[in-house]
């Protein structure tokens, strides 16, 4: 008897060590680092459109959030299929390549459009994985960075919210309600295109066979809600995190969403301490980022704040 419980319980451990090796390997990091360089980033960033359009991309929409840093929204078939197959997939349409000038350096990142798959709960990965092997034959992959010590698989982020009584992806902030989808979508290209709440676009894409559409905006304002604020605050590490903008409104039907500012920046920094830290970077030092992003994307939107 003795002997069998103890054959239990090595098979029961070497079971364990498997997981656990699965584990390990199926962490998911939200950004790629492809390759440094130096020079004019204007140039450089000419040269890394030209390296992504070749590699079957089209590039949505571009600008630059602050001097220094170029962000390019991209998409493709394959993303915007795999968008389609869940409600409210249209926020993993959009990948982003960016170039980060630190110091002297230029940093050409991407973000990881598995992660994104899962932190969005799409149904159909397999666009996500195409165009994950895509940017890397394009762009180089020196490093998976953006969640330090902390390890996500895809299950983790499925259900991912960054502490108790934080919102999950399923608690977007609702901006506005229109009798149809495309007064929806008119009222929001109205709203940026007069740059209500300090908000612009970036993008648009619409997503195949749904009602719904995804814009990626900038967020100008110089307060709470506004991109350099935001970023100057909790993107220190040594490689930066720039593909986090721009920030989403996405219309499905009639109804106008964004992902809440907790999960929607906690999702791009799950590391990120609260209160303390050797870079000072914390969330602490964005508190009042939350309220003020949702309200100047419910002005963008036409809605009632």
């Amino acid at each position: 008897m003795l002997k069998v419980v103890k054959q239990l319980f090595i098979s029961g451990a070497l079971v364990a060590l498997s997981f656990g090796n699965a584990f390990a390997e199926e962490a998911l990091k939200p950004f790629v680092l492809g390759y440094t360089t130096s020079g004019d980033i204007q140039a450089i960033a000419d040269e890394v459109k030209g390296k992504v359009e070749a590699a079957g991309f089209e590039i949505a929409g571009s600008y630059s959030p602050y001097d220094g840093a170029i962000v390019m929204a991209i998409t493709n078939d394959d993303l915007k299929k795999a968008a389609a197959s869940t409600e409210f997939g249209g926020y993993a349409a959009g990948q982003r390549v960016t170039l980060t000038q630190v110091g002297d350096e230029i940093q050409v990142s991407y973000t990881n459009p598995m992660y994104f798959a899962n932190a969005y709960r799409l149904e159909d990965t397999s666009g996500p994985a195409k165009a994950l092997q895509s940017l890397e034959a394009a762009l180089g992959k020196k490093t998976e960075y953006g969640t330090g010590d902390k390890k996500l698989s895809a299950a983790d982020l499925r259900k991912y919210h960054y502490m108790f009584g934080m919102e999950y992806f399923d608690d977007p902030s609702e901006l506005a309600e229109y009798d149809s989808y495309e007064e929806a979508v008119a009222a929001v290209e109205e709203g940026l295109a007069q740059g209500r709440g300090g908000a612009t676009k970036v993008y648009r894409i619409d997503i195949p066979g749904r009602n719904e559409t995804v814009f990626g905006v900038a967020l100008n304002d110089s307060g709470c809600s506004g991109d350099e604020y935001i970023m100057s605050r909790v993107d220190k590490d040594a490689i930066r995190s720039t593909g986090h903008l721009p920030y989403e409104i996405l219309v499905s039907d009639g109804d106008v969403y964004a992902l809440y500012a907790r999960f929607r920046i906690a999702i791009s920094w799950p590391h990120l301490p609260m209160i303390q830290s050797d870079t000072g970077a914390t969330f602490f030092n964005i508190m009042c980022a939350p309220n003020a992003i949702e309200e100047a994307l419910i002005d963008a939107a036409g809605g009632d704040i």
